[in-house]
């Protein structure tokens, strides 16, 4: 019987699900961006836009004040890529401001306009007058990250692979093991190209559990970001099978391996144009990288095992990801080595509560099968495909790619296990 819960009651359905529009769009570009807002009503969800990880290159500043204030400061200053001004004006009013505008902004600069009046005169005189786009309040979140993009996205471009991020909430809880296996499931299963790629470079484990040896790897692109390209990339992949190459780790200390937030950047950026998906082994760690790596992620999921320190550690990696990530929905948590013999353990139902989240699978503790399976260098599937483990994975790459939908079953649990964490700090 499989371990993981599907959503069967629509009723259950989250209220603070992420727009469905956001997520089909690619990363704006690195461009500044400048808005003169007159309600608060369209100041918030812009400043809220400028959150959001597909705007993380993006600049964002907003100001109050319409158009007079933008014209008034760009007397003395530079503009920049974008403009946003919302205006209550009349259309006439509007449209004779505007020309003002026009004066002071440089050639390449481009204008949104946020209105409130849905005219389809003034839309039409707009669009003559050289304005990128007009939309009319009120507007979202999900709206302003929508325009941008379709004024700074080619159209034409090729779609960007999908990215998740597996992290442990503590070290040796099976996460690397879990993200290498989900990998090989996805490219088995729907004969997609997939690329792992080992983030902890020194003492990555993807090499060995793929029976790898490859003289290059991720290590060349994050101290030569420069030579990223797609053709250098695909030097640095080792093929693991047919359709499943691995950006391995070199697991050596001979170096340190200290990087600012920006690091991986680069080699995700260009491997997202190459594959549909890419599986990001993140080690149990916290720095600048890392959390940009998470938050940046189109999945992020977080494996545990049911004690106290990973429930404390899960509750803070959430919570964390919510406000990085406040337009996406919540990771997606594993727990993993349940029923491990004579061990106290945490139930599901207890683990679950203090989250607001419940582990889309439970995965129990299996150490001659995982064991075997490492120490021969082969996926748990190779090892054997009808093992109840591996139903389980393979069900967790159709939640994860998103073909199938997985919503957990709620259940009541104990309240007073954060209670209990506070006491131990």
């Amino acid at each position: 019987m499989s371990n993981l819960a599907y959503e069967t009651d629509p009723a259950e359905t989250e209220t603070n699900e992420p727009d469905p529009t956001l997520q089909t769009l690619r990363p704006v570009p690195r461009i500044s961006i400048q808005a003169f807002c007159e309600t608060d009503a369209v100041a918030n969800p812009i400043q809220r836009a400028g959150a959001d990880r597909r705007m993380s290159k993006a600049h964002l500043k907003v100001n109050m004040g319409g158009i007079t204030t933008a014209v008034e400061f760009y007397q003395t200053a530079a503009t920049p890529n974008l403009v946003i001004i919302e205006s209550a004006h009349e259309p006439r009013e509007m449209l004779a401001s505007l020309e003002r505008l026009a004066e002071v902004c440089d050639p390449g600069t481009k204008v949104i306009i946020i209105g409130h009046y849905n005219d389809v005169w003034l839309y039409r005189e707009l669009m003559r007058a050289g304005i990128s786009e007009y939309v009319v309040a009120p507007i979202s979140m999900a709206d302003i990250v929508s325009v941008i993009a379709n004024i700074f996205v080619d159209p034409d471009s090729a779609p960007i692979g999908q990215t998740i991020a597996f992290i442990g909430a503590k070290g040796g809880v099976g996460s690397s093991t879990l993200a290498h296996n989900l990998a090989w499931s996805i490219s088995n299963l729907f004969e997609n190209e997939v690329v792992v790629a080992d983030l902890d470079l020194a003492f990555g484990t993807a090499n060995i559990d793929f029976d790898q040896d490859p003289p290059q790897g991720i290590a060349e692109a994050v101290f030569s970001p420069e030579r990223i390209d797609e053709v250098y990339l695909d030097r640095l992949l080792a093929q693991c099978a047919e359709h499943l190459s691995l950006l391995a780790a070199p697991s050596t200390l001979d170096r340190v391996y200290d990087f600012d937030a920006e690091a991986f950047a680069q080699i995700i950026d260009t491997t997202q144009r190459t594959v549909p998906v890419m599986v990001l082994d993140v080690p149990h760690i916290w720095s600048g990288w890392s959390k940009t790596t998470l938050a940046r992620a189109d999945e992020v999921v977080i494996t545990a095992t049911p004690d106290l320190a990973n429930l404390r550690n899960t509750k803070n990696l959430i919570d964390t990801l919510k406000k990085l990530r406040p337009n996406d929905g919540p990771p997606k948590l594993i727990l993993n080595q349940t029923g491990v013999p004579k061990r106290p353990e945490i139930s599901l139902a207890d683990f679950s509560e203090p989250l607001g989240i419940t582990p889309i699978a439970s995965i129990p503790f299996d150490p001659h099968f995982f064991g075997n399976a490492a120490n021969n260098g082969r996926m748990l599937a190779e090892m054997d495909a009808k093992n109840p483990v591996v139903e389980t994975i393979n069900e967790l790459a159709h939640v994860l790619t998103g073909r199938r939908e997985a919503k957990p079953k709620q259940k009541a649990g104990l309240s007073g296990i954060l209670e209990r964490l506070k006491r131990k700090s």
